[in-house]
């Protein structure tokens, strides 16, 4: 099974989409193993971005994700990263494909609604940047 990390950013929350999501996550086969509701510090968003510090996008990418209340997650599941990289869409929700998130409700290219892992590696570094393993539950898990 492969993890990734989702992030309902600041706009849908705000508009009232987390539930419409999570039902879309839990109804394309991915289990959500960790969650959490958050405000970011620029810093922490600072720091959850800093492969993008040099990019021109970085200071206003901070400041949204950092303005108001995220939830973010951990999904697990047969090829999470691509199963749910597929049900946001493109990152421009004017190219995002009928039926993913990202064109359904997405306000634009910086308030697109989702995050999601690019890569194992990445799934790897965000998951740890938001949770610790004793956060984290596995769906097959056995009673003792």
């Amino acid at each position: 099974m492969e993890r990734t990390l989702a992030i309902i950013k600041p706009d849908a929350v705000e508009r009232g989409f987390t539930g419409k999501i999570f039902d879309r996550i839990e109804g394309n086969g991915l289990k959500i193993i960790a969650l959490k509701m958050i405000h970011l510090t620029k810093k922490e968003a600072e720091g959850f971005y800093k492969v993008h510090a040099q990019r021109p996008f970085f200071p206003g990418l901070t400041t949204y994700m950092s303005s108001e209340t995220v939830v973010i997650a951990v999904l697990e599941g047969k090829d999470a990263i691509k199963k749910w990289r597929d049900l946001m869409g493109a990152t421009n929700p004017k190219d995002a494909a009928a039926g993913t998130i990202r064109k359904d409700f997405a306000v634009d290219i910086e308030k697109n609604s989702v995050h999601g892992s690019d890569s194992p590696e990445s799934a790897s570094y965000e998951i740890s940047y938001f949770f610790s393993s004793i956060e984290i539950f596995s769906h097959k898990r056995t009673k003792t």
